[in-house]
């Protein structure tokens, strides 16, 4: 399992990437917070695993990818240049 979190338009937005070495397929749960005390999350998947894996790249170039406030390269490129 690994995570990242980002803060867009004041909301925070995470995505959470689960592998099935069985399947050999990611699933990604998103959640946004919008802090207004209703939270949605969202499931998506499969994703390839040679996508997967390059998603995972970019996220563990980030020693923080749990801080939404973070603004590294990595988050950057994660986000596509959207956060806050």
């Amino acid at each position: 399992m690994v995570s990242i979190s980002g803060s867009i338009m004041g909301d925070e937005h995470t995505d959470t990437f689960y592998y099935c070495p069985d399947c050999q397929v990611y699933t990604i749960k998103s959640y946004w917070d919008n802090f207004t005390g209703t939270e949605s999350e969202t499931v998506r998947g499969p994703l390839t695993k040679t996508d997967g894996d390059q998603r995972i790249s970019v996220i563990r170039e980030c020693d923080r990818p749990w801080d939404k406030k973070c603004r590294c390269k990595a988050h950057r490129a994660y986000f596509n240049d959207t956060l806050d």
